[in-house]
């Protein structure tokens, strides 16, 4: 059985799946964000789905998660492919480049974390050793090295409550817990895929950086440098769905 992709688009995305046929899907977690559309990357169908809304409402602390991903599954993914915008703590990137992050840390709090809502005889404690899948890791960096993208290979993702922006000690206490990028949106995205038995990989559009960190205020820096992310993440795609 050939594997079936998901991709989830964040902020900047939503334009990319307008023309597609919009499939509404319903779940025990009741609806997720929006629609799943089938979106066609040369000879190869994507699901895509905007995980803050076809219109942009859904802040990332509102956002859920497991109904996401579960009507993913539910259509028939097999790995999710999770984009996501994040800024940069350390000096492992620079705004306009992309990472596929190899660790994470969960700073998020009172967001529905789990599959396992309610008494269950079959719940499981997963190993979250490695929260994001090897073979998609290395599958998004092959692919990004046949586009000629400078996507770097690892670092750690820390995720923030949100929606407000980090203050520039809370980035310095981020730094000392090792985190190299701050985002919002890959937990629980990531614990909530391996319950359900998807493979999932974040490929994170770096557009800022972070809290006390640049020269420019940080919505200037998102401005300037999220089309450069944005044609690099598209590139990359691009050449994994065109390498099979």
């Amino acid at each position: 059985m050939s594997t079936l992709y998901a991709v989830i688009v964040g902020s900047g995305f939503e334009a990319f799946v307008a023309s597609a046929e919009p499939h509404r899907v319903h779940t025990r977690f009741g609806p997720p964000s929006a629609p799943i559309r089938p979106v066609r990357f040369g000879d190869d169908t994507a699901l895509v789905i905007p995980r803050h809304g076809d219109d942009h409402s859904l802040p990332p602390h509102l956002i859920n998660y497991r109904a996401n991903l579960e009507a993913l599954k539910d259509v028939g993914a097999h790995a999710v492919i999770a984009l996501n915008t994040v800024g940069v703590i350390s000096a492992i990137r620079e705004p306009g480049q992309i990472a596929v992050p190899d660790q994470i840390i969960d700073y998020t709090w009172g967001r529905e974390h789990t599959i396992y809502g309610e008494p269950d005889p079959d719940f499981d404690h997963i190993d979250f050793t490695e929260p994001f899948t090897q073979r998609l890791r290395a599958a998004l960096l092959a692919a990004a090295e046949t586009a000629g993208v400078d996507c770097h290979d690892g670092g750690v993702y820390a995720a923030t409550q949100g929606p407000r922006l980090e203050s520039a000690a809370e980035i310095d206490r981020l730094e000392r817990d090792g985190a190299d990028f701050v985002g919002m949106t890959a937990m629980p995205e990531a614990s909530i895929a391996m319950e359900l038995g998807l493979e999932y990989a974040c490929l994170s559009l770096v557009v800022n950086k972070a809290a006390g960190r640049g020269e420019m205020p940080i919505h200037a820096d998102v401005e300037s440098s999220t089309l450069s992310a944005k044609m690099q993440a598209m590139q990359v795609l691009k050449a994994f769905f065109g390498s099979g």
